[in-house]
């Protein structure tokens, strides 16, 4: 029999409802449930508490069940623990989830199997070395890491070599280096480029950039990004949307593909274009 594990939208009915049912369902099947403490105590089965530590070991599967920040959440859990993940959308459309809440018991049932392909996503890594030589990080994330300022009203200033090289000094809202996958995320709000999310590469996109200089670029995947707050403006990094550290005059942000590769269950339906297609509109002529 199978471990799964298991994280849910706590705070959307019908993914504790759905959640629930899977639970049972695994359970009666004869498969290890594991679910983090205050998702047990939204389904009301406290025997399937884990501690987050113990999540993710040993676990055949993970089942995710919301919506792309659940998904996320999810990733940050298990990827480095080699789990594929499998996503069950609840509530909005998303890019991640693929499979909807009628289709899961079946899907599940066939990635245990072993019927469902299995893609591989790269991950980026953010680290921030100090001015004063201390180090922080590294944090790893499926989407991106984002160098923001933190001052309302005002720009950063945020230097950028790429490879040892010095590129340029960006002043504006941020930088994103996003992954493939992130690439319909903050990365396509702030205009960069759509990439394939089986692709092998890092974006680097200016946000709002005070500059003629505002495109979006695609790097090789093995490309180090070093992004250096200039002045006393700070900035903040965050990694999938977790904020985890401010930044002052002459610290550095250094970005660079993750070891980590997460594992993610999909129908091998090319779902991708389809929810471009939904996202945007399009249609065919």
């Amino acid at each position: 029999m199978s471990v799964v594990s298991m994280m849910l939208h706590a705070e959307r009915a019908e993914a504790v409802e759905l959640a629930a049912q899977i639970a049972s369902y695994l359970s009666e099947a004869g498969h290890s449930v594991r679910l983090l403490d205050d998702d047990a105590q939204a389904i009301n089965r406290a025997e399937f508490r884990s501690d987050q530590g113990d999540l993710a070991k040993g676990a055949d599967l993970a089942v995710s069940i919301g919506g792309d920040g659940t998904m996320l959440r999810t990733f940050e859990l298990v990827a480095s623990f080699d789990v594929p993940v499998l996503g069950i959308n609840v509530g909005h459309l998303g890019y991640l989830t693929e499979f909807e809440a009628d289709e899961a018991q079946n899907a599940i049932d066939l990635a245990l199997a072993g019927h469902l392909r299995i893609e591989e996503r790269l991950m980026v890594q953010g680290r921030v070395e100090r001015s004063d030589g201390s180090t922080d990080g590294a944090w790893i994330g499926l989407n991106e890491a984002v160098l923001e300022k933190k001052a309302q009203g005002h720009t950063v200033r945020l230097e950028v070599m790429i490879d040892g090289s010095p590129f340029a000094t960006y002043a504006g809202d941020g930088l994103i280096v996003s992954t493939p996958t992130g690439s319909t995320a903050y990365n396509l709000s702030a205009r960069g480029s759509i990439v394939a999310p089986t692709h092998s590469s890092l974006q680097l996109t200016p946000v709002a950039p005070h500059m003629l200089f505002d495109r979006s670029l695609v790097l090789r995947p093995d490309t180090e990004i070093r992004i250096s707050v200039v002045g006393q403006r700070e900035a903040n990094l965050s990694i999938d949307g977790r904020s985890v550290a401010a930044l002052a005059d002459g610290d550095v942000m250094i970005a660079t593909r993750a070891d980590t590769i997460a594992r993610l269950v999909t129908s091998g339906s090319g779902s991708f274009q389809q929810v471009l297609k939904q996202k945007f509109g399009l249609k065919d002529r």
